[in-house]
């Protein structure tokens, strides 16, 4: 089962970034409040970034490097990704 890396641009400017196997599930719970807590309270959100990976361990592994990026490495990527 693949699974994904993603990063979500909030309401106010900042950048959230999570895992799942299901993007658009995990988007829609965040748009609609049932998501982290971190997302909450920046409405809206809008997914800026995806990454599929092999597995879980692989994704959790990349979340855990892309958050340790600055925010300028973090909108290179932004930048860098086409959207299907």
């Amino acid at each position: 089962m693949a699974y994904f890396v993603y990063i979500l641009r909030c309401g106010d400017g900042s950048l959230y970034t999570g895992s799942t196997n299901d993007v658009e599930r995990r988007l829609k719970a965040h748009r609609s409040g049932q998501g982290a807590k971190y997302t909450r309270s920046r409405l809206p959100v809008e997914l800026v970034y995806r990454e599929e990976l092999a597995d879980r361990s692989a994704a959790l592994r990349r979340e855990a490097a892309i958050k340790r990026l600055s925010r300028p490495e973090k909108l290179t990527l932004v930048k860098a990704w086409t959207p299907e």
